[in-house]
């Protein structure tokens, strides 16, 4: 069942939200190469304790850390550790924050130090994808709408989208329906309505779109070892147009 939302809860949702969006913004300047994702876990749980909020993910299903953070390969779901980050990698960190009862989710792919070309390529193909697909989410439109401008202008650049996992949306639960797939044909599904909460969020690999989970049950990498780049947010759908929630 899709939960619409009110005025007043999609304002929790954005208050949620900042959160996340300030404390990406914080971690961003905290990633260099020596850095452990252990220690940017650790500070991202005391930033988000420290405003009253808790971290969506710790306990989630047996997940033991307050971000995911992953490394190159790692396509989502890593488990932050004492790998120290190295000049030239990329680094996705996801965050989600619940607070008064409603949550807010976002990612973005930082680079560590300088990286190259194709790497940078990457990492603006995704984001750009994300916007594109935040675009689409409007009153009227249709779910796959905002799939296929992602998959679109991701295909366009010479890159792959991730299949196997997806946006959904968000409120009250960190994972409520509907689903909303980075892939697929325009004008499939159901409509767009005011009050829907999304969390839009495209993985785009370097190479072939396949990936596979490792060991830990947790992180999801590619199957052909190429680079991965994730970027998300979580988006109220209104009369007015789309409404991004993790905004610092």
């Amino acid at each position: 069942m899709i939960v619409l939302k009110r005025p007043d809860e999609i304002a929790r949702m954005r208050a949620a939200g900042r959160i996340v969006g300030q404390l990406l913004e914080e971690i961003g300047r905290r990633i260099r190469p020596g850095v452990t994702t252990a220690e940017l876990d650790r500070f991202a749980e005391a930033f988000i304790r420290e405003r009253g909020a808790v971290p969506s993910f710790k306990g989630y299903r047996g997940y033991p850390a307050s971000i995911c953070t992953s490394i190159n390969e790692q396509v989502v779901h890593g488990i932050p550790a004492a790998r120290r980050l190295r000049e030239g990698d990329i680094l996705s960190v996801d965050v989600g924050v619940v607070l008064d009862g409603y949550h807010g989710d976002a990612a973005r792919t930082f680079p560590v130090g300088d990286v190259d070309e194709r790497a940078l390529r990457l990492l603006e193909v995704t984001e750009q994808a994300l916007w594109a697909g935040i675009e689409q989410a409007r009153v009227g439109h249709h779910l796959s709408d905002i799939g296929h401008a992602i998959q679109r202008l991701v295909e366009g650049a010479g890159l792959s989208v991730v299949r196997e996992f997806v946006g959904h949306g968000i409120g009250r639960q960190m994972h409520e329906e509907p689903q909303v797939p980075n892939y697929g044909l325009p004008g499939r599904g159901i409509r767009l309505r005011a009050g829907m909460t999304l969390a839009v969020e495209p993985m785009v690999n370097e190479g072939g779109s396949d990936v596979t989970i490792l060991e830990d049950h947790w992180t999801a990498v590619t199957v052909d070892g190429s680079r991965s780049a994730h970027f998300e947010h979580t988006v109220a759908i209104t009369d007015g147009g789309p409404v991004v929630l993790t905004l610092p």
